[in-house]
C-alpha cells in the first residue's frame, strides 16, 4: 500500500493527493473524479499524510498504514454511519490494542471513511516505494573526475 502523497487537511472532509508545492503553500488535488485543486497554508491548516498517522494504544502507538492493511486483509468494514458498538467491535479485530479512552467512535468512522476512498485508488494495490541511499552516486562522481 503506497499512501505516501495522500494527506488529510484539518477542517476538510476527504482526503486529498499532494501533487507540488508553491510560495503560498502546498498544491493539493481531491480524490474523486472532479480533481479539484486547492492550495493549502500550513500557517492555517494541518496537514498530515496517512502513512504518519498513528492511533493511539496502549503499549506503543499503531500505524494507521498497518490498520488499512488489516481491514485490507479482513475484506470487508462495516458502514461508517453504522453504531458505535458496531464500529468498536470492529476496530478491535483490525487494530488489537488500541486506546479505547483516547481513540473516539468518530476517529474510528474516519479511518473506515478513508478506506472506503482509498480502497478504489491503483495506489492501494502498489508497493510502498523503498527508500534508496546515495551510495548509488558516489561513484558516478568519481568516474567523471577520472574521465577529465
Amino acid at each position: 500500500m503506497n499512501l505516501k502523497a495522500l494527506v488529510s487537511v484539518t477542517g476538510k472532509p476527504g482526503l486529498f493527493k499532494l501533487i507540488g508545492q508553491n510560495k503560498g503553500g502546498f498544491i493539493l488535488e481531491t480524490l474523486d473524479d472532479q480533481k479539484k485543486k486547492s492550495v493549502v497554508n500550513l500557517a492555517t491548516n494541518k496537514m498530515a499524510t496517512l502513512e504518519d498517522i498513528t492511533i493511539y494504544g496502549f503499549d506503543e502507538e499503531l500505524r494507521l498504514i498497518d490498520i488499512l492493511e488489516r481491514i485490507k486483509e479482513k475484506g470487508t468494514a462495516p458502514d461508517a454511519k453504522s453504531d458505535g458498538k458496531t464500529l468498536r467491535e470492529f476496530f478491535r479485530e483490525v487494530a488489537p490494542g488500541h486506546d479505547e479512552e483516547r481513540v473516539y467512535s468518530s476517529d474510528i468512522k474516519k479511518i473506515i471513511n478513508w478506506y472506503s476512498i482509498i480502497k478504489e485508488l491503483p495506489l492501494f494495490d502498489e508497493e510502498t516505494p523503498i527508500p534508496t541511499t546515495d551510495d548509488s552516486t558516489s561513484g558516478d562522481d568519481t568516474a567523471a573526475e577520472s574521465a577529465t
